[in-house]
């Protein structure tokens, strides 16, 4: 075979599939016991003879590449999870007797989701491919923040290790560059505590430790004292933490000089929305600031990362996961579209789990065609869970929030994104109320400018007018201004100071958009 010397040749499709039939060789394609199982080469392995083969970093070798290596990659997940009598008959019962042979066959195999988790890897742990008992994994969980029930996962130690240094080299290399420049020491510290099994940190704060060219501080929570001590070291400096922790460093840094301000470069939140409000106090504090989301969970330590601050779009981390944007019944969207974020790691051999859904909905995004990397793109547009259900219909939290903004901003009422901290929605809906609760810096003065701007009965317009723009995917269209004036529902804009306990929050500090109350 006639190999490729550089990027801007393309294999052939011939070429193509001969070159990951030979990354990955029939023998390896179906292992022929659960015993041969960990003896598999690494899929990381697979990226580096890849790399060798097209003379090209695997993130900007040409999709055509990723995708033929990343599908047989699926092939033999499938193969290996059918070694498994759980997994077997759970394909089986979806009709997939069969690896698949293209991307729309493996939009067949069953979508998983927390139960599927709790079922197979949980208790007993019934949905190893490799027993527990030979020893070599980790146990991760997640705190359950959503439904208040944990759920765990099962890893290799080895595939964390290699996921870790392959996502790690990614922000390395296309991430960090632009903003952390010059000669000093570069720095890299995160406030997440990797330290709780229940935590994310516990798996991102193992990609941030194998980010090259830089320095690695595991600092955990920190306060001013902490922070002052940090930014005190010479050189450009990037941070990593969850929303809240991120927001929270215009107050911890009030003490800092100049200096140490303008040494403060990227700001990594985790996943989630941060404020209008909050960017700009933290680009008035820290003027070299760049803030991107890193969107990560306890079942996939980097799923996106925003590379450029002036795009909402999250890149995949190429050869991390195959990340998929999905319908209700699990088949890939349309550019532009919004469905379920789904996704399946491809690193690991010994405890496979396909196509998890996480409870994220995403817009699925143009592919990127270089010169850099070539990666898939999404747009986060909220939790699942994020949805607001007047009596049969459903609509978007995370668009109605925005349609009332924008409506409220119209108006000449007030500009939300700009003066709340916080915002919630409260639904009672067996009292047919709907609250939107925004806690801001001067409750008088916000509740006052609408109260003289829209009134009572403006405010209950306001919402009627917006909501319809706030209809879902899946049901755009079903609801009208007049259908929703038909449900009995009325709406309140309540305001309050910062931190009210008023605003529901999670033991682990995160505000829920939306509280159903019944």
């Amino acid at each position: 075979m006639t190999m490729v010397q550089s990027p801007q040749e393309r294999l052939s499709p011939d070429d193509t599939g001969e070159l990951v039939r030979r990354l990955i060789p029939d023998a390896e394609l179906t292992p022929a016991s659960v015993d041969a199982v960990p003896s598999l080469p690494s899929f990381l392995s697979k990226i580096r003879e890849c790399e060798r083969a097209c003379g090209a970093p695997y993130a900007e070798i040409e999709h055509e590449v990723q995708d033929a290596l990343v599908l047989r990659r699926l092939q033999q997940l499938v193969h290996t999870a059918a070694l498994n009598p759980l997994w077997r008959d759970r394909l089986r019962g979806a009709g997939c007797t069969s690896v698949p042979e293209t991307y729309e066959e493996w939009q067949r195999v069953p979508l998983s989701d927390k139960e599927t988790q709790r079922e197979f890897f949980m208790d007993s742990r019934p949905g190893l491919v490799v027993p527990l008992s030979r020893g070599g994994f980790e146990i991760v969980a997640s705190g359950g923040t959503s439904e208040g029930r944990p759920v765990e996962t099962v890893y290799p130690i080895s595939e964390l290790h290699e996921t870790y240094e392959h996502a790690g080299d990614f922000i390395g290399n296309y991430l960090l560059p632009r903003y952390l420049t010059g000669g000093d020491p570069k720095w890299l510290f995160t406030t997440l505590a990797d330290y709780q099994m229940w935590s994310s940190g516990t798996m991102v704060g193992g990609v941030l430790q194998n980010v090259p060219h830089v320095n690695y501080i595991g600092a955990g929570p920190v306060g001013p004292t902490v922070l002052e001590h940090i930014f005190s070291y010479r050189g450009p400096k990037a941070m990593m933490g969850i929303t809240a922790g991120v927001a929270i460093l215009t107050e911890l840094g009030a003490g800092l000089g100049q200096e140490a301000r303008e040494s403060f470069r990227v700001a990594l939140y985790g996943s989630g929305v941060l404020s209008q409000r909050k960017r700009a106090e933290l680009h008035a504090m820290y003027p070299n600031l760049a803030i991107l989301s890193y969107f990560a969970a306890t079942q996939a330590e980097t799923i996106g990362l925003q590379l450029d601050p002036a795009s909402p779009y999250l890149a995949s981390v190429p050869g991390l996961h195959l990340v998929e944007i999905v319908d209700q019944d699990g088949r890939w969207v349309e550019e532009g579209e919004e469905g379920e974020l789904v996704v399946t790691r491809l690193h690991g051999h010994e405890a496979p789990l396909l196509r998890l859904k996480l409870g994220d909905r995403m817009v699925r995004g143009p592919r990127t065609e270089g010169p850099g990397p070539r990666t898939q793109q999404f747009e986060f547009a909220g939790r699942s869970g994020d949805v607001l259900h007047l009596n049969d219909t459903q609509y978007s939290a995370a668009r109605a929030l925005s349609t009332l903004s924008d409506s409220l901003r119209e108006a000449g009422a007030l500009d939300l994104d700009e003066l709340a901290h916080d915002v919630q929605f409260t639904n009672h809906r067996e009292g047919r109320a709907l609250t939107l609760t925004a806690s801001v810096d001067d409750v008088y003065a916000a509740g006052c400018r609408v109260d003289e701007t829209l009134g009572p009965i403006g405010v209950q317009r306001l919402f009627i007018e917006s909501l319809p723009r706030a209809l879902s995917l899946f049901n755009n269209g079903e609801a009208n201004p007049e259908s929703i004036k038909k449900t009995g529902y009325s709406f309140k804009l309540n305001f309050v100071p910062r931190l009210s306990p008023e605003i529901e929050r999670t033991e682990f500090g995160k505000v829920p958009l939306v509280r159903d109350q019944f």
